[in-house]
């Protein structure tokens, strides 16, 4: 499933919960996985609301036990510790790697160890509820693809534990190193530190719309309110289109797909070709390389790779370690994809695929250089046996 955030005026963490539970996920198991933590003093509740005319979803965690200040201060070992035990176990690894993030990010800033590192505004119940309730709500759903449109960042000045500071906030742009954003007229803070850390863990793209069909959409509203406009943050539910190339199962279509390409100068040919076949072996749809002339008149190449977007980062990572590249190129595409379907023939008792197309078909080289091994005759031959007994010949 796939889940397309849409931060009108922002987010955070309440309110990505907020519009998840809109949007269809139950609360009981949110509520479930924040008591497996340990937590105690708590309740979740949500109710239903309406923000400049659109019905939304707002999230309210409200402290039971009076001894337990709202705002209290822990340290960010003491949160990671309770949401490691939060059940499922995808959504402790979550809810552990936001809160981490939110952990190395404040060291950072103030120059400590992520291991004591005390959390001011982020340390209270809220955050566990928010951070732990949001990865429950993602594997209730069975969202495995998580897709944000930019997000917009306000101006001015904001009120911290160490005084004014600007915003957005020195957090939460640690945060948001990698993600796309846009500027707004709201001021001050509209994207939040865990809202931003959220994302970290989810680990979601900045890409347009995906191609899916809509199953479910929900609002999830912010407690605070704006005189021109929603607060609000929605959240579109949807199944992931399949095109010929991507889906596997030869219907065509378009679709959306990731290009990546480095410059190389510095790679043998043998290392290239290594590198394209464990491309595809890691499920590039498609990887080759292009001759090019490179700065101070070197010969080099560009390599590319076509990749689903839920597969990027895992080949861009391959590209790196595989080539010592230090930079790779990613931009999305549209593309469409004909159908296609195979059949096998055989040539004289040993198979050989033939791949179909609106427009022609094609014996599968690989099946050929077999086919020729045993037959002793040349590919050139294989080929045309195996057209002549395709369905796809011309009599």
């Amino acid at each position: 499933m796939i889940c397309w955030i849409n931060p009108f005026t922002g987010l955070a963490g309440d309110m990505l919960l907020a519009a998840l539970l809109d949007a269809g996920a139950p609360i009981e198991p949110v509520r479930a996985a924040v008591a497996a933590t340990g937590l105690t003093g708590w309740e979740l509740t949500a109710e239903r609301v309406s923000e400049h005319g659109l019905a939304a979803t707002r999230v309210h965690v409200r402290v039971t036990d009076h001894a337990v200040d709202h705002a209290v201060e822990r340290r960010a070992a003491e949160l990671i510790a309770l949401a490691s035990a939060a059940v499922p176990q995808p959504v402790a690894a979550r809810a552990v790697a936001a809160l981490q993030a939110i952990a190395e990010v404040e060291a950072r800033i103030h120059d400590a160890d992520p291991a004591s590192v005390h959390l001011h505004e982020l340390g209270g119940h809220d955050t566990i509820v928010d951070v732990v309730g949001v990865a429950a709500a993602m594997h209730a759903l069975g969202v495995d693809d998580v897709v944000c449109a930019p997000l917009p960042l306000g101006t001015g000045r904001v009120r911290s534990a160490h005084g004014v500071i600007p915003a957005p906030a020195p957090a939460t742009l640690a945060l948001l190193t990698g993600a796309a954003v846009i500027g707004t007229d709201i001021p001050g803070e509209t994207v939040t530190p865990t809202g931003a850390a959220l994302l970290r863990a989810l680990d979601a793209r900045f890409d347009p719309v995906p191609a899916m069909t809509v199953r479910a959409t929900g609002y999830g509203a912010g407690t605070r309110s704006l005189a021109d406009r929603p607060n609000v943050v929605a959240v579109t539910l949807g199944e992931r289109l399949r095109g010929g190339g991507g889906g596997g199962d030869g219907g065509g279509g378009g679709d959306v797909v990731t290009v990546l390409e480095t410059n190389l100068d510095d790679v043998t040919g043998e290392v290239l070709g290594h590198v394209i076949a464990r491309s595809l072996e890691a499920g590039a749809l498609d990887a080759w390389a292009t001759p090019a002339v490179m700065k101070k008149g070197r010969p080099g190449h560009v390599l590319h790779l076509l990749v689903r977007p839920q597969d990027r980062d895992t080949l861009q990572e391959l590209l790196f370690v595989e080539t010592g590249t230090l930079g790779v190129r990613r931009s999305t595409v549209d593309r469409m994809v004909l159908p296609r379907w195979f059949e096998t023939v055989h040539v004289d008792g040993v198979p050989v695929s033939v791949k179909h197309g609106p427009h022609g078909a094609k014996p599968e080289h690989d099946d050929l250089v077999v086919a020729a091994g045993r037959l002793g005759l040349p590919v050139r031959a294989v080929a045309e046996r195996a057209m002549r007994l395709s369905s796809g010949s011309v009599a």
